[in-house]
Parts: structure tokens; C-alpha cells; sequence
């Protein structure tokens, strides 16, 4: 069984905020391969279903961003789900709008919710960074992460959820090198490349 995990804040305020692409992506993935619809489980929003030939819990925390820890800790904990079975979706500073990069372990560059994972499950589970741009500053990082995305993004946003979405079986399988280049190649095809976003 795989644990896919996506990272934002509940509520409808945050809905949507870049900090939220997790949560998009999640909410994409159960709508294109026709997930039952999310209940309250493991402190969090959760949706059971099989792809790529597995079952998949897909679970939204609900928590708030910094203890996120506490659902996935949960859910592994419910299921006995090993850290390498664990994608968690996340927002990543460091990577330009629309790129994206599949990674085992590694650090958490100031990301208070896979800090608050490893802090409960160790380092061991596989993140799939979304990048979002930096606004240049660190000091306006959390006014940044914390604003809606803009109508200009919404195209690629919308593009790169569905893409993940449609390649999703390869992360079950646990072919991220392959994963990744198909979206990479898929956000080429859509013309997203050519806005200098890779």
C-alpha cells in the first residue's frame, strides 16, 4: 500500500494559495482516477482507492502546515505504511514555477510541513517538489507561499496537476526517473517550457 500525501492548509481561505499546491494535486489525482470522496480520517482527509496495481490512501492534512507530521504518523502508523511507501506533494521555493523534481530523503529548505513529517516518521519518504518561483527576498517568502496563486499561473498550475494525475501509476510503481521526465515533457508539449519556466 502507498501513502500519497499532499501539504497546504485547510480551509477555504488557503485554498488557493501556492502553499496549497499539495493539497491541488491531491484533489486532482481522486478526481481523474475517480477516488470515493474524501472523509475524515488520521487528523486529516483521506480517500482509499487502487492504482498501478496498488491501494492507494491519498490524505490531506488537516492539521495545518507545521504539524502535518501528526496525519501522516497516523495513517503509516493505521496501515504500517514504511517512509519509502510515503510521496508527500509539496510547494518548492527553489525550483522555478512549473518544474518539478521526484526525491527520496534530503533536507527540508525551511518547509515547516516536511519538517513536522520527518519529525514523526524519519527522513526516509519520497517528496515530489512543485516548483513555485522565489519572490527574491526571503523576507517575503511567508507573504509569498501564502498568497493565491495568479489568474497569469492558473494555466500551468491546472496543466502540471493533471499531468501528475495521469502519470501518477508510475509513482506507485516506484519509476520516479520516469515520472518525472513525463511531466517534464508533457509541460514542454502544453508550451509551458517556452515561457522559460525550464
Amino acid at each position: 500500500m502507498k501513502l500519497f500525501v499532499g501539504l497546504g492548509n485547510p480551509g477555504r481561505a488557503y485554498a488557493g494559495n501556492r502553499h496549497n499546491i499539495g493539497f491541488m494535486v491531491v484533489d486532482t489525482l481522486a478526481r481523474e482516477h475517480q477516488f470515493p470522496s474524501f472523509r475524515v480520517r488520521f487528523k486529516g482527509l483521506a480517500s482509499e482507492a487502487a492504482l498501478g496495481g496498488d491501494k492507494v490512501l491519498l490524505l490531506k492534512p488537516e492539521t495545518y502546515m507545521n504539524e502535518s507530521g501528526r496525519a501522516v504518523q497516523e495513517a503509516s502508523r493505521f496501515y504500517k505504511i514504511p517512509p519509502e511507501n510515503i510521496v508527500v506533494f509539496h510547494d518548492e521555493l527553489d525550483l522555478a514555477p512549473g518544474k518539478l523534481r521526484v526525491k527520496l530523503g534530503g533536507g527540508n529548505a525551511g518547509h515547516n510541513g516536511l519538517r513536522s513529517i520527518t519529525e514523526s516518521i524519519g527522513n526516509d519518504y519520497r517528496r515530489v517538489r512543485i516548483g513555485i518561483g522565489h519572490p527574491g527576498d526571503k523576507d517575503r517568502v511567508h507573504d509569498y507561499v501564502l498568497a493565491d496563486f495568479a489568474k497569469s499561473e492558473t494555466a500551468w498550475v491546472e496543466t502540471l496537476c493533471l499531468t501528475i494525475a495521469a502519470n501518477a501509476e508510475l509513482l506507485v510503481t516506484g519509476d520516479d526517473a520516469t515520472f518525472q521526465n513525463k511531466v517534464h515533457l508533457a509541460m514542454v508539449a502544453a508550451g509551458v517550457a517556452k515561457e522559460g519556466l525550464f
